[in-house]
């Protein structure tokens, strides 16, 4: 076979070969690009839809951070505000020291009560004079040891008393417990005097009421709502009264006087009126802090 034949023969068979090459090379280069591409389009799809599931979270952090905020002021407008606590006596008195009732006290007392409640004159009525006030308890005394001092012809007036339904002293304290040991304290100065207990506590007004009437009693220990009441129903007169000790300067557990507990304090402002002010005027009773 001469070569000019062969030239053109084997021409053809590179042509085809590289021709069959380079369709291989672009049939491999065609399934890489559409990879490729599948790979840039599902990436750029997931970067929208994660975008997307972070803002969606951060709004819903958002709401539920205002709404926590509304639920936590709502809690704190319905929560009542703290007041300060006010000083209660006992408070007042823990630091201080007690000092012994005098005149001016009740007096100011009854000033004070009385001011918007009675007319210039009436309020003149109601004066206490210097004069009608005893001795004060300066703290020292028992009640036996101060009734002394004050009353010390006590032997002699308890004989001359004979006049039922009426008493000669009369000591005016804050509760039934306090007259029960007032009455106690009694032993060495009531002599031959009988004692009336005059409160509230397991007696009847009634009781107290025929025991006065019975027979003579000197002295009477009790709180002044009772008292009142038995004056008010005529079963206790002020006729025979000489004395009123009030039990100004004993103080109860929380550290409170008579004058301190508002219903004791008004109820015995209503005793004075009942007629013991009037006693003190004319000069017939006297009175005593102890």
């Amino acid at each position: 076979m001469p070569f000019t034949k062969v030239r053109p023969f084997l021409h053809c068979f590179l042509s085809d070969a590289s021709s069959g090459e380079e369709e291989a090379k672009t049939a491999e280069s065609v399934p890489v690009e559409k990879k490729g591409k599948k790979r840039k389009s599902q990436s750029q799809s997931v970067k929208p839809t994660k975008a997307k599931k972070k803002k969606k979270t951060v709004q819903k952090e958002c709401f539920i951070a205002q709404e926590k905020k509304e639920d936590s002021e709502e809690k704190d407008s319905k929560r009542p505000k703290k007041r300060r606590k006010k000083k209660t006596i006992t408070d007042v008195l823990s630091t201080s020291e007690p000092k012994p009732g005098c005149p001016v006290d009740l007096q100011n007392l009854i000033q004070k009560y009385y001011s918007d409640k009675r007319s210039v004159i009436e309020m003149e009525e109601l004066k206490l004079p210097d004069s009608c006030f005893l001795a004060n308890n300066d703290l020292t005394h028992s009640l036996s040891s101060y009734l002394k001092e004050i009353c010390p012809k006590w032997a002699k007036v308890q004989k001359q008393h004979t006049v039922k339904k009426s008493l000669v002293l009369l000591i005016v304290c804050s509760s039934a417990l306090r007259a029960i040991e007032l009455i106690k304290q009694l032993t060495t100065f009531k002599g031959e005097a009988k004692v009336i207990k005059l409160f509230a506590k397991h007696i009847k007004v009634e009781e107290q009421a025929k025991l006065l009437d019975k027979g003579v009693t000197h002295i009477g220990v009790g709180t002044p709502g009772r008292i009142k009441a038995l004056i008010e129903k005529d079963a206790l007169t002020l006729q025979a009264l000489r004395f009123l000790v009030l039990d100004w300067n004993w103080r109860d557990q929380k550290l409170r006087r008579m004058v301190d507990v508002p219903e004791v304090k008004n109820d015995m402002l209503k005793l004075l009126e009942a007629g013991v002010m009037k006693g003190c005027q004319e000069g017939t009773v006297k009175l005593g802090l102890f």
